[in-house]
């Protein structure tokens, strides 16, 4: 078969196509091979590559997938304890500036000026700042702790065996764990052994 380009050169033949059914394997060569050749690797079909990239990005999808998952539930607990943080902060600054209130009550009470209505709102007040998880704390005979208790004086005695409270001059208060204001006492220790 000609082309009719091909009928206007001058001096050449025709050229001539010849259509052959024979297909060459993909990755063979039209060369001869030789001894000691090694044989091409044979590809895979398309499609079996195809969906093992497909599986590999699906693995990698979704461990990213895992990976971002995990960040947000780490960042919203997270949030949950810096919340509350945030609220048991304010709740020991609103608590500490109502100590010399509950100061003065106790001092009232030494004096037995509280009394009638007066009483009642002193209840009220005590109840509603222990419900917010005001607790006082500080008793005659306790044990010195030098974390929750301020030393005003201190005297030696052969009739305790260890440093003890022997008198609260101002009671100490805390929210929870969280000292706001050591208990001040009057402290007796034993004698020094020599």
């Amino acid at each position: 078969m000609t082309r009719p380009s091909d009928m206007h050169r001058t001096g050449r033949n025709p050229l001539t196509l010849i259509h052959d059914d024979r297909r060459r394997e993909p990755g063979a060569s039209l060369e001869p091979r030789r001894r000691g050749d090694v044989e091409p690797a044979r590809q895979t079909h398309p499609a079996v590559g195809e969906a093992d990239a497909l599986r590999a990005q699906l693995r990698e999808l979704t461990a990213d997938l895992r990976r971002v998952t995990s960040e947000f539930d780490n960042y919203r607990r997270r949030v949950v304890r810096d919340r509350r943080a945030v609220g048991e902060i304010a709740v020991a600054n609103v608590l500490t500036g109502l100590l010399p209130v509950l100061d003065a009550i106790d001092q009232a009470r030494r004096h037995g000026d509280v009394t009638g209505g007066f009483q009642r709102v002193a209840e009220v007040l005590e109840g509603e700042l222990a419900a917010l998880g005001l607790q006082p704390f500080g008793t005659v005979g306790d044990p010195f702790d030098p974390a929750w208790h301020e030393a005003v004086s201190c005297t030696h005695s052969d009739q305790v065996e260890q440093p003890t409270c022997t008198a609260i001059l101002r009671p100490g208060y805390r929210v929870g764990g969280q000292l706001l204001r050591p208990a001040q006492a009057q402290v007796t220790e034993p004698p020094a052994r020599r």
